[in-house]
């Protein structure tokens, strides 16, 4: 039997709970009927399987860490831009990590874009033209990406304080995107 007040956005906050906690693996259909003490069935209603929940997921995880960003970088620019984006990155993958791995997989949906649009207008401040704007906003993401997942799982077993490290890894974006025109005309 359905339980009142089940809807698609309880289900998908749910779920992204669940991914948080158990990571994105252990998100099921099953797994989030049990949290709401209902047969998967009923779930059906709202959601129409495990990849589109999925996809809820990813969503709710881009609009959330697009309302983050968007706060962390205004008034900003150049270096201190970088550092908050890069700072609340790195907080929203720490505190969400079953959403962050959600948001690793592409999402075609309203909404989505938020946050590449918002990296894209932290970088005007670098005053890159397309296409190296693009190629900055792949190395910044890439760069973040793999710094925080390497951290996540552990990755980092040296003595070497991790915050030093990831002080200095920012501050080498900075350097590379300050100084970007004159690193492709060599």
């Amino acid at each position: 039997m359905k339980r009142v007040g089940l809807t698609a956005d309880l289900v998908t906050r749910a779920a992204a709970d669940l991914a948080d906690e158990v990571g994105l693996a252990g998100v099921t259909v099953s797994a989030v009927a049990r949290h709401f003490g209902v047969k998967d069935a009923s779930l059906y209603s709202h959601v129409r399987g495990l990849r589109d929940l999925r996809q809820r997921i990813a969503l709710l995880a881009a609009t959330e860490f697009a309302d983050l960003l968007g706060p962390a970088v205004a008034g900003r620019a150049g270096r201190d831009a970088l550092v908050a984006f890069a700072d609340a990155y790195r907080g929203y993958a720490r505190a969400h990590p079953g959403r962050y791995a959600a948001m690793q997989e592409p999402v075609e949906a309203a909404g989505s874009h938020r946050g590449v649009d918002l990296t894209y207008g932290m970088l005007r401040g670098y005053g890159l033209a397309e296409p190296d704007a693009t190629d900055a906003v792949r190395l910044l993401r890439s760069t973040l990406h793999g710094f925080v997942d390497l951290e996540r799982r552990g990755g980092f077993n040296d003595p070497r304080d991790v915050e030093v490290s990831w002080r200095r890894a920012v501050a080498a974006v900075h350097l590379a995107l300050v100084h970007w025109r004159e690193a492709l005309s060599e």
